[in-house]
């Protein structure tokens, strides 16, 4: 019963809803609270046996997890982003089967061929080219693990998990970064998309004089998918599921046509490495660094899908079978484009060009529309949502999912993803090794606040609390430290950058070689500059209580 209630207006107020007033003092959960937060809502707490006292100004509905009521003199709320809040352990229920195929439908796809197809197009050998995917996938799950298991633990996502180390404004740095290379992947998935129906329609291999034709396909490409968005996610969202096994015949119907046209896996698997000892060595770190940079995104954002695994058991043997998913299909992929080497004379390594020279008519129709179809799926659910969802958390007044979708994809056009694949340089050494700077230092700095600073101890109420007394809060929201320490591991990187693109003629040998390994230098700067300047703060916290 509720004593002391004034200017309430009740009905069926339940355990997993909870109003509150502005005016209000921060409220506290205990481990048995109903919790639901989200970026940039107060906190929102309701305990089965707390006995309500002394409660003024509030009206109280029905509330469930898509919805909240509000004094009306109160200022808007944001809407709600319902997804953020913890999953109970009732609702997680991945698999280790589950997450092993989520992963093998990232992995199988025109991307991953490209960055197969090239390595060979580089000088590497079949077997160099197998090797050093295998290693970089089995490097990155490293981090990939480590960040997935406090997600696991609390059934939190990545922007939650951000608060903790970034604060409860900070966080919008790094999931706007991720949304920023996501808008790059859009552009690049939609080129793809826009070449396959280049090959349909016109019936020739892309070239110079053709361009304004492949544009016009690639805006046909992009206008389909925008209104796609625009009507909504469910039928897409009921496809992508058979993306995968389309593309995983296409892939294995692409390596049977190779394997007897060429003559066996022999001739296939001949091409030797074009690269001296010296020459491979300077072409294995940035590949390195490149193909870490390639699931980079994904290793950042893990925790949004572990949050669901029933166990730290699930997450990890679903997802340690990463580095032999990627090397399969980088196999699949360097024996087919060294294939061509020995059927057409030349190493094709863009597997819509390959398209465009074989097979009659049904055949391409069949493997352009597989691939469509898969890129389409894959495109808005992987590189739409995200960024989007992050415009709105930003600034839910100024951008709606819909306003944020027309922005990414604007921003899709302005990365000039035609330029970014013209060659398997621009597409490893610009694109991958330029964006690993910006993913590097925010695993970096989370792990360090993890695993280093926080010693694997988490306030999950602290996590959703914008409140000044917050325990995440630091300076207005901001921590300075994980700001410093970003900046710290990305500058290293701009000069070698710079040279790359040709706006910085000469620069020392170092920051070349830092931005050959970019992902490896920044991760590992700001992760130990974070831990120095969260260390000395706290040092130096506990000598001013001491005094």
């Amino acid at each position: 019963m509720c004593s002391g209630l004034k200017g309430f207006t009740t009905s069926c107020f339940t355990p997993e809803s909870c109003v509150r007033d502005s005016r209000a003092s921060p409220l506290r959960v205990s481990p048995q609270s109903h919790v639901f937060g989200t970026q940039g809502l107060h906190h929102f707490v309701f305990h089965p046996r707390v006995m309500c006292s002394g409660l003024k100004g509030f009206t109280i509905s029905r509330f469930t997890p898509e919805s909240c009521v509000r004094d009306s003199r109160a200022s808007p709320l944001r809407a709600p982003l319902n997804d953020l809040a913890p999953i109970p352990p009732s609702d997680r229920t991945f698999t280790a089967w589950d997450l092993a195929s989520l992963w093998i439908g990232l992995v199988v796809g025109v991307p991953s061929y490209y960055l197969a197809g090239s390595l060979v197009d580089l000088g590497m050998s079949w077997l160099q080219g197998v090797s050093t995917v295998f290693l970089a996938n089995a490097l990155l799950l490293i981090p990939l693990l480590l960040t997935a298991y406090p997600a696991t633990s609390l059934g939190i996502p990545f922007p939650v998990l951000a608060r903790a180390s970034f604060g409860p404004r900070g966080s919008h740095i790094p999931s706007l970064l991720r949304a920023f290379v996501a808008c790059g992947w859009f552009g690049i998935e939609s080129w793809i998309g826009g070449q396959t129906l280049f090959l349909l329609l016109f019936n020739s291999s892309p070239s110079p004089s053709s361009f304004r034709l492949e544009f016009a396909c690639f805006l046909l490409f992009w206008f389909a998918q925008l209104a796609i968005v625009l009507k909504g996610m469910d039928g897409i969202r009921a496809l992508e599921k058979y993306a995968a096994p389309i593309l995983i015949v296409l892939v294995s119907s692409l390596l049977g046509w190779a394997y007897f046209t060429a003559g066996g896996f022999g001739p296939m698997l001949s091409l030797p490495s074009r690269l001296s000892s010296s020459q491979f060595w300077a072409v294995f770190f940035p590949s390195l660094t490149a193909n870490i940079s390639f699931w980079a995104t994904v290793a950042i954002n893990i925790p949004d899908f572990t949050r669901y695994a029933r166990s730290q058991k699930d997450q990890i043997l679903g997802q340690v079978g990463l580095p032999f998913f990627m090397a399969m299909f980088t196999f699949a992929g360097l024996a087919v484009t060294s294939a061509t080497e020995v059927i057409f004379g030349q190493v094709i390594s863009d597997p819509i060009q390959l398209l465009g020279r074989i097979g009659g008519p049904f055949t391409k129709l069949i493997s352009i529309f597989g691939i469509s179809l898969a890129t389409i799926t894959t495109n808005i659910a992987a590189n739409v949502v995200a960024p989007a969802n992050a415009l709105v958390s930003l600034n839910p007044r100024l951008f709606t999912f819909t306003g944020g979708a027309v922005v990414t994809a604007l921003l899709g056009i302005a990365f000039q993803p035609w330029k970014l694949l013209s060659s398997s340089e621009s597409f490893v050494y610009t694109w991958l090794l330029g964006y690993s700077a910006l993913m590097g230092p925010i695993g970096g700095i989370i792990l360090s606040d993890y695993y280093l600073v926080k010693r694997m101890n988490l306030d999950l109420e602290g996590l959703y609390s914008d409140s000044v007394d917050g325990p995440y809060y630091y300076q207005n929201g901001f921590n300075v430290a994980a700001l410093v320490a970003l900046v710290a591991g990305v500058l290293p990187i701009v000069p070698g950058f710079l040279h790359k693109l040709g706006i910085l003629s000469n620069t020392s040998k170092a920051f070349v070689t830092a931005y050959n390994n970019a992902w490896f230098v920044s991760f590992f700067i700001s992760g130990l500059v974070y831990w120095l300047l969260s260390t000395s703060k706290e040092n130096e916290q506990k000598h001013r209580y001491a005094n």
